[in-house]
């Protein structure tokens, strides 16, 4: 999955020491705030046209909330008082922007709901578009996410984060502005409830006819983060020496 995977993610990601391995794997930065989303949108169409089937890429991973949570709440909550939309803690009003992008460059226009339009060799060329939506929620122990600092120094105690998975058909996504919007707002207004009842009983809702949510449990290999960890180090302190040099060169 991971050979075949895009992501996109905050232009802030493209000067880290994997930025460059980003860069070199297709995925895409975009560059948040108003004086540039249009722009951006742009690039991503050409981005994805470009780089996505070439490179025969089969997943796309998106935050539609657009940013961090810590730096959204607060405007999304504005928003949301504004046009009369559900108060969120735990979650942001998503963005329409980027995730339409995706849905009219890389879905078929007969397997969402629009008329299939266009010649033949567009018909065919879209035929293999994405097929599902898999909606993705994180849930941390008292709701506090492990960040980067705590990844590399590892000076918390070990926890345990909880994915709880959605899969939607993507001819059951709304192409249309407006009944797309609608539909993100109520996946994200589901999180929220999602999330306030782990934070409220330590676990996810079970599903319907279920008395308790059923997880299956996946543990890191020891090894592999021995491995990552020691990347991380190495990639970190090549990223210094490249710095240091380039320093020395120009003072």
């Amino acid at each position: 999955v991971v050979r075949q995977m895009m992501w996109l993610m905050d232009h802030i990601f493209k000067y880290t020491n994997f930025g460059i391995v980003s860069l070199i794997h297709g995925d895409f930065f975009i560059r948040q705030g108003k004086a540039h989303r249009d722009h951006q949108l742009v690039l991503l169409k050409e981005h994805l046209e470009k780089y996505y089937r070439s490179r025969n890429r089969k997943w796309i991973v998106l935050f539609p909330e657009g940013g961090f949570l810590r730096k959204r709440r607060e405007t999304s909550q504005a928003y949301a008082k504004k046009n009369n939309l559900p108060f969120l803690k735990h979650v942001t009003l998503p963005r329409l922007g980027a995730t339409q992008v995706i849905l009219n460059t890389l879905v078929a226009p007969q397997e969402n709901g629009t008329p299939a339009g266009g010649d033949t060799v567009i018909k065919e060329s879209k035929s293999k578009g994405l097929q599902w939506v898999i909606d993705t929620t994180i849930a941390y122990p008292k709701g506090e996410p492990i960040d980067i600092q705590t990844w590399i120094l590892g000076y918390r105690q070990p926890t345990v984060t909880h994915v709880h998975y959605r899969i939607f058909p993507v001819k059951d996504v709304p192409a249309e502005p407006e009944a797309l919007t609608h539909w993100l707002y109520q996946r994200f207004i589901e999180k929220e409830d999602l999330l306030t009842h782990f934070y409220e009983t330590g676990a996810f809702p079970p599903l319907q006819g279920q008395t308790k949510a059923i997880s299956r449990e996946m543990t890191l290999s020891n090894l592999w983060l021995v491995g990552i960890q020691s990347l991380a180090f190495l990639s970190g302190g090549m990223w210094y020496c490249i710095f240091q040099y380039f320093y020395h060169c120009l003072f």
